[in-house]
């Protein structure tokens, strides 16, 4: 059973639907790599074994009654704790939530159940998803399974960690500055940043917002596109919301790609990146050539990205917690939320509809380029897993990183675009640490985009590389 939970979640699955395993068998395996490795890395923080196992009976059950299941049925699945779970503890990983148990779920949450999933607990998250560095007053810091003195990153830490130690087989998240998408780079995992409005979100206050997206993590871009074919698709509580059915992510991920071009950015022509990511990335990029790409240095301009996620972000926490500074005190929350806060109460409407315009010309420049070339490769992070007890990187080639996101903007830049991105395992540094490289989509351009994360992964397969604490078996 130690070897079942190494097979991909798109296998997993197919066991299961041919019967040649149970849901309970398959859940009860998963349970037990969380029982032995899970008190080391701190990844899954409100546990539930006893539900599980009781949602695999009753999934083995419509499974012999002959029903029709789900695309995820018997899979199991830990919820990021900023995800509302009806009945189940959502902490957000704040003191003033520790106690809170919604009474509904999130949409997100609501298909995966509808698909089949089995929901074993909850994963750890930075208080409020605030950085990426996934530790909190109520639970404490998670540590990544390839170093454990080492940061998993964040705010999707804890299930970036759950899955590269083989304690989920998928698992679900959010992105507004590269949640997804970094903790997959320090993780040696897939995380996957959707367009907004493919994946719907509900209940949101601003249900207009394109800033913060919820998406799909796994070990493999092809159990990726599985978990996308359960969570996109319309939903008209969204007004945002993207037509595409789901099921357009159950085609075949296989592709001819003779004649393409990509491009090739280090540095987005401005952006410091520590040389062991950027010596990681490039020796790997000759396996595009082995697949019939051409592979150019080039960028477009990011003229006035930073100063565009600064601002929205900082938009986006006034409106997220000027009601909860009034409910709890501001002092209830950590100095980096309170600081993001203040910067929103600060900014003057000229100041907003500027770095909106300012968006509107970037992405623009964005999409020209990719008339050009199929997908803008770069870095996911700027640096490696840095040390756990460090609040974030306070430089980066001797540049100082004057906030707590400076060192994220490799994907912020990405996220003010609204492209899909993609982060896929690219190799490891020479002190053993995982490094991951960054794909940019076209507009609404996911499905191809993970046609050329699945024939980078096929040709390179580093995902295969297990953490030495998480392989029992070994």
């Amino acid at each position: 059973m130690s070897e079942l939970i190494w097979l991909t979640a798109t296998e997993q699955a197919e066991l299961i639907k041919r019967r040649d395993i149970s849901a309970q068998e398959l859940v009860q395996a998963h349970l037990e790599q969380i029982e032995a490795v899970n008190p080391r890395l701190n990844a899954i923080v409100t546990y539930l074994p006893e539900l599980a196992l009781e949602l695999a009976q009753a999934a083995d059950a419509k499974q012999t009654r002959g029903e029709e299941l789900g695309v995820l049925h018997g899979l199991p699945i830990a919820h990021k704790d900023l995800f509302e779970t009806a009945g189940i503890r959502t902490t957000m990983g704040s003191p003033v939530f520790a106690d809170y148990v919604p009474v509904a779920d999130d949409l997100i949450i609501a298909r995966l159940k509808a698909a089949g999933c089995i929901t074993l607990g909850k994963t750890n998250v930075p208080e409020f998803g605030a950085g990426s560095h996934t530790f909190n007053p109520v639970f404490g810091a998670t540590k990544n399974p390839y170093d454990l003195a080492r940061t998993c990153g964040g705010s999707s830490g804890g299930a970036a960690v759950a899955l590269a130690a083989a304690m989920l087989p998928i698992a679900d998240g959010s992105d507004m500055g590269g949640s997804l998408r970094n903790p997959a780079s320090f993780n040696n995992v897939v995380g996957l940043r959707p367009t907004p409005g493919r994946v719907p979100r509900y209940p949101k206050a601003d249900a207009w917002s394109v800033l913060s997206v919820d998406g799909p993590m796994g070990r493999t871009v092809q159990d990726v596109a599985l978990m996308m074919s359960a969570i996109a698709g319309p939903d008209a509580r969204s007004p945002i919301s993207l037509e595409a059915p789901a099921s357009t992510f159950a085609n075949d991920l296989e592709r001819d790609f003779a004649g393409a071009r990509i491009a090739w950015s280090p540095d987005l022509g401005c952006l410091p990146v520590e040389r062991s990511v950027i010596d990681t990335i490039e020796a790997q990029l000759p396996a595009f050539a082995d697949i019939g790409i051409a592979v150019e240095n080039a960028h477009p301009d990011f003229s006035d990205a930073y100063d565009i996620f600064q601002i929205l972000r900082a938009w986006s926490f006034e409106l997220s917690f000027a009601e909860h500074f009034a409910q709890f005190g501001a002092d209830s929350f950590k100095e980096t939320i309170r600081w993001n806060a203040r910067q929103g109460q600060q900014l003057s409407a000229p100041q907003i509809s500027r770095a909106q315009v300012k968006r509107s010309e970037l992405f623009h420049r964005v999409r020209e380029f990719l008339d050009v070339y199929d997908c803008l490769l770069l870095p996911t992070a700027q640096v490696p897993p840095f040390p756990i007890e460090q609040e974030y990187p306070r430089e980066i080639n001797g540049e100082s990183m004057h906030t707590y996101i400076d060192w994220m903007m490799s994907c912020a830049f990405i996220t003010v675009t609204g492209l899909p991105a993609i982060s896929v395992p690219c190799g490891f540094t020479s002190a053993g640490l995982p490094v991951g490289l960054q794909m940019v989509g076209r507009p609404r351009g996911e499905f191809a985009l993970l046609q050329l994360a699945y024939a980078f992964q096929e040709a390179t397969r580093f995902y295969l590389r297990k953490p030495a604490i998480a392989d029992r078996a070994g």
